[in-house]
């Protein structure tokens, strides 16, 4: 628009109006003239600043600077530098402000005015910081990782206790009682606990407790005879013990075995040996007996359902596997094992965005290393783009870790973009918790006018404007 055809327009309205126009802004707009001295503020300047209008017009630069209002003044950095200015400052209340002085040059090249326009980014500021400094974890976390066997991770201290504790325990034949949350790793430290022994050449034998019915489990355990029951076969049959001898038995989810199988298991261990359903034949055996619960096994004990003795007897030595929620330290090395293996199971070379890292190290993983190796190789699966993004998570997952006000940081930060969007998410949530627009300016600290025209801005029409 050429300047005849400028102002011709700015010809049609009035002062008033012009007064008007740039009050509805939402920046904050301050202009000065060719010697410093405020000539004008807009009410979004009025608000940001705690100032009032009629006190700050015909004052100084460097008088407004002494009473704390800028610090620095954006304008007087213009004056000095002779060129745009932007800086990023504090007002008396410590808000972050972004401003922007722009000078305006009369035809002698001489500054005749100063616009400076500002806006609160406080909260962006405060995330992007949160953000750095997770990513800056990230880095840290990265470069101690350490992998110790297959899928077990021990960056955290608990988890080097574990395997040194396993170490020790490798080449001795005590049992081995390992406790922890479902999903924790038990049965991998058992079978590490195997292969890293004197046993380690011989079978490894996995019993799950709770998964094979109670009228079947005796005959799996220890076999059984030929003609013991109907349906039998007729040579007979060794049971898991036997198959197991010279090894390893696991016995997975010990609290749910039945307690007339306790007595058996308790004569394996005392006198190495067992006896065939329906036989009358001691057989012995020779095998290291580990067992795992997710229970409290001595308060099964106190309730009747598990034996003492036999509780001693398998508790000789126990491994407590801590949580992965208790060793943040090792999520992002296993994040990276099992993306590793599940872009070469598929054929993907996927990669994770640092904000989805972020959302996965803030989650409280209640099943564990399981449910972080099933979340993984879902998010390969079903992740159509080669970057896993925050979207790509299971919504569970994204509302368990926001924060209460968090507000989301977009990939590419446009910074009008950001601000307009998180001015929109403060006023819906506090349109959500305060019935009047009133009561919304008084939380946040801001006129009422000014709610009311930021909320027909953002279309937000649930608040009584009373």
């Amino acid at each position: 628009m050429s300047k005849t055809a400028s102002e011709n327009l700015l010809s049609k309205f009035s002062t008033e109006e012009l007064i008007a126009i740039l009050d509805s802004i939402n920046d904050a707009i301050f202009i000065d003239d060719e010697q410093g001295i405020a000539m004008w503020i807009n009410k979004a300047c009025e608000e940001l600043y705690k100032i009032n209008r009629n006190d700050v017009i015909g004052k100084s630069i460097h008088y407004l600077e002494s009473e704390g209002i800028f610090t620095p003044s954006v304008a007087r950095l213009v004056m000095e530098q002779k060129k745009e200015v932007n800086i990023v400052h504090k007002n008396k209340d410590g808000k972050r402000i972004l401003s922007t002085g722009t000078p305006i040059f009369d035809k002698d090249h001489q500054i005749s005015k100063v616009i400076s326009t500002s806006r609160d980014i406080t909260e962006l500021v405060n995330l992007k910081n949160t953000l750095e400094d997770m990513q800056s974890n990230l880095v840290e976390l990265k470069s101690r990782e350490r992998v110790f066997y297959g899928d077990i991770i021990a960056n955290s201290p608990s988890m080097v206790n574990v395997l040194q504790l396993v170490e020790r325990l490798a080449d001795l034949d005590s049992t081995v009682l390992i406790c922890g949350e479902s999903g924790s790793g038990k049965g991998i430290v058992a079978k590490l606990l195997h292969e890293s022994g004197s046993r380690s050449t011989a079978p490894f034998v996995k019993i799950n407790c709770g998964a094979i019915p109670e009228n079947l489990l005796e005959s799996e355990l220890f076999g059984y005879e030929s003609g013991a029951f109907t349906g039998s076969r007729r040579e007979g049959k060794k049971g898991l013990f036997e198959v197991a001898d010279n090894g390893t038995v696991f016995l997975d989810e010990i609290s749910e075995l039945p307690l007339n199988l306790q007595v058996k298991i308790l004569q394996v261990i005392q006198e190495k040996e067992i006896q065939r359903v329906g036989g009358v034949v001691d057989i012995p055996v020779d095998v290291r007996i580990i067992s795992a619960t997710n229970r409290d096994l001595k308060a099964r004990v106190e309730e009747g359902k598990f034996r003492e003795d036999l509780f001693y007897r398998l508790n000789v030595v126990p491994i407590m596997l801590p949580p992965l929620r208790e060793r943040p330290e090792d999520i992002i090395p296993l994040i990276k094992l099992f993306l590793q293996k599940n872009n070469q199971k598929f054929g993907e070379t996927k990669v994770i965005d640092a904000n989805t890292m972020v959302i996965l190290l803030k989650y409280h993983w209640p099943g564990n290393v399981r449910e972080l190796e099933n979340i993984i190789e879902r998010l390969v699966i079903t992740t159509k783009s080669n970057t896993i993004l925050p979207e790509n998570l299971p919504s569970y997952i994204a509302e368990s870790t926001r924060s209460p006000g968090e507000i989301d940081i977009p990939h590419v930060t446009d910074l009008k973009k950001v601000l307009n969007d998180a001015e929109k998410h403060i006023l819906t949530s506090a349109s959500e918790r305060h019935m009047t627009t009133r009561q919304i300016a008084k939380a946040l600290g801001v006129s009422q006018p000014t709610i009311v025209r930021k909320l027909r801005k953002h279309g937000i029409t649930s608040v009584d404007t009373e």
